[in-house]
């Protein structure tokens, strides 16, 4: 047994294992299909979070953002709100942007009804305008397709969950055991978050 780990109080060791099982629930199943090697590469990310990392994500929403493993955090903190579709509209951006040019076009219509058209299954909140300019780029689904609505669901979430995030109990437990918890605890607990050298980049 770590030595660190039979120091540790019974109170910081609970805390670490319900954040586990916090974050733990993202690894099932998704709303869209999910390979196996996906599932991995999340898991490792959670395993990554580290002091820094933790301390970078409540500097700026654009640090939290940057960083898969604050995304994959972030995911938790939304889905225990019910309010994760906005995030999910922004990763399905990123995700368009490095598609295939002669998948632009069915992808981008995938997007639009599944998160901007009206009474879409996971609609986002914009204007009526940017919905409409949306519509209209399907036409020709180029890279920038989605910009101006991204960005607006980026701004949405910087004013409004990014600010309830910084307040919430699961960023106040993860800032916690990052400064108190030895890293072998961590390990030792349960696998799904720890620290490590590996950090979010500047």
């Amino acid at each position: 047994m770590c030595k660190g780990l039979a120091t540790l109080p019974a109170t910081c060791l609970k805390s670490a294992k319900d954040i586990k099982h916090k974050i733990g629930f993202l690894l099932q199943k998704p709303e869209f299909p999910t390979d196996q090697k996906q599932v991995k590469e999340k898991t490792t990310v959670v395993k990554r979070v580290s002091p820094a990392d933790v301390e970078k994500w409540k500097l700026s929403f654009n640090n939290l953002m940057n960083c898969e493993g604050g995304r994959t955090v972030f995911t938790a903190f939304l889905k225990s709100e019910l309010s994760q579709e906005n995030l999910e509209f922004w990763n399905a951006c990123e995700e368009y942007k490095k598609s295939a040019p002669d998948k632009m076009a069915a992808k981008a219509k995938e997007i639009y009804e599944q998160y901007i058209e009206a009474d879409s299954p996971n609609e986002v909140n914009l204007d009526s305008a940017t919905r409409e300019e949306t519509r209209q780029n399907l036409s020709i689904a180029g890279l920038s397709c989605f910009d101006d609505a991204q960005q607006k669901i980026f701004t949405l979430m910087e004013k409004d969950s990014y600010r309830r995030f910084l307040h919430s109990k699961l960023i106040q437990d993860l800032s916690l055991l990052s400064t108190t918890t030895p890293l072998c605890a961590l390990k030792k607990i349960g696998g799904k978050i720890g620290c490590s050298e590996n950090r979010c980049g500047a």
